[in-house]
């Protein structure tokens, strides 16, 4: 999984195949397919193994035990945000492929899967404690945080407008506050 993740990483947006990753992994292509019966399936376990070897679920640890919705919320987009440098390359390489290539859009959708989950987390957390805005439901308040702190969204304020990784992670958290915490929007000018 290491070897898959490498080659994602240095990819160009082309179909990373498994006799390449056999190769990079020193292995025989049919030892891979032993363990891995599918590409999509090397390409779904190779992004959670990268989860575990970042310890995306330490990074989370604020944002499950946060004491309330709001705390949740800026937990969860500051651990979510500052993740997604660290996996920046390949997620890159997988979005590139998507449309093209069905592993690495199984891949794709299935961290985007764990992802929505726990924007839909942050969400519930803010509508327990009744300060979810009555202007969403509870689904539409997942889906625009989904889309706020969407890798896409990141790229172009960082790599493309050129903010810091902080101005994102700050303005990220102040946005979802306006649009999805009852009383946090700023007065009308």
């Amino acid at each position: 999984m290491a070897a898959a993740w490498a080659l994602l990483e240095k990819g160009d947006g082309r179909a990373v195949r498994m006799s390449d990753i056999a190769k990079a992994a020193g292995v025989s292509r049919q030892a891979l397919y032993l363990h891995f019966p599918t590409r999509g399936e090397l390409l779904v376990e190779t992004t959670r193994y990268l989860d575990v070897v970042k310890n995306v679920d330490d990074g989370l640890v604020a944002s499950r035990t946060a004491a309330s919705g709001r705390e949740r919320l800026d937990a969860f987009i500051e651990a979510w945000g500052n993740y997604i440098p660290e996996i920046y390359a390949g997620a890159k390489a997988l979005l590139a492929m998507q449309d093209t290539d069905e592993a690495a859009a199984l891949a794709w959708a299935d961290r985007m899967r764990a992802l929505r989950h726990g924007c839909a987390a942050a969400v519930d957390a803010l509508a327990r404690d009744g300060v979810l805005t009555h202007d969403h439901s509870p689904e539409h308040a997942t889906d625009i945080l989904f889309t706020l702190v969407s890798v896409r969204n990141w790229e172009t304020l960082t790599r493309d407008c050129g903010w810091s990784q902080q101005r994102y992670v700050d303005t990220t958290k102040q946005l979802a506050r306006r649009v999805l915490v009852a009383g946090s929007a700023s007065p009308a000018a």
